[in-house]
């Protein structure tokens, strides 16, 4: 016996104003953008500081304290560049590791993150603007082009390894890009699934993948209309 698959429509799949459909596997859990990037004095950062409030109170002294509000902060420096590129939509995945550098099962939790961005482009062909994406910059490697539902697409990956002297622990970050020009032929959207986890390539491929071929630029909750013959 089989069963359907859980599915949760978001609000924002219901919007006007939307331009793109997407849906997420388990395990992914959307950050909200609008809620944390608030400006500082409106209501909406009243809100924001009240819900948080218990969280901090349970801090066990002062110090954790001023470290949860810092890595709060830095938290939020890091989305708001993310807007300001042109990411709309971003969330964390949380998934058990089967498969390590060894080929065995350490059972450890692997993180990613996965974000949604617009960019501009010239005015082109759909088939060529997707080429383009991935032959007019450098370290794209994994090339690969597709013809998904929504139309012609690329997949290709980057590594990135972290400047040294910046803190940051110098482990290559995978990087798994799909770029979807737009029907308008004036932009694309580009899904990138990032991670530390390179053994998993080939899985967290195959997840934007599959990310990448439920994309709609067309509403697919609109109900079809008959003609009546």
């Amino acid at each position: 016996m089989t069963t359907a698959p859980h599915i949760v429509v978001a609000d924002s799949a219901t919007d006007p104003d939307a331009d793109i459909w997407f849906a997420e596997p388990e395990g992914f859990t959307p950050i909200p953008l609008d809620a944390l990037l608030t400006p500082p004095g409106s209501p909406a950062a009243d809100n924001l500081r009240a819900v948080l409030a218990p969280f901090l109170d349970a801090a066990p002294d002062e110090k954790a304290r001023q470290q949860v509000i810092a890595q709060l902060a830095q938290g939020k420096l890091l989305l708001g560049a993310l807007c300001e590129v042109g990411t709309v939509h971003c969330s964390i995945g949380l998934h058990r590791d089967d498969i390590d550098e060894t080929g065995g099962s350490n059972g450890q939790p692997l993180l990613s993150l996965f974000t949604l961005s617009w960019r501009g482009t010239e005015l082109a062909p759909r088939s060529v603007t997707a080429a383009r994406a991935v032959t007019s910059a450098e370290g794209h490697t994994g090339i690969e082009y597709l013809e998904l539902p929504c139309g012609p697409a690329t997949l290709s990956e980057t590594v990135l390894i972290p400047q040294a002297g910046r803190g940051l622990p110098q482990t290559p970050l995978l990087q798994i890009h799909a770029h979807l020009p737009h029907p308008d032929c004036k932009r694309l959207v580009v899904l990138t699934l990032s991670t530390t986890a390179g053994a998993c390539r080939q899985q967290y491929r195959a997840i934007l993948r599959h990310i990448a071929e439920l994309v709609s630029f067309d509403n697919p909750l609109e109900p079809e209309t008959s003609v009546a013959g």
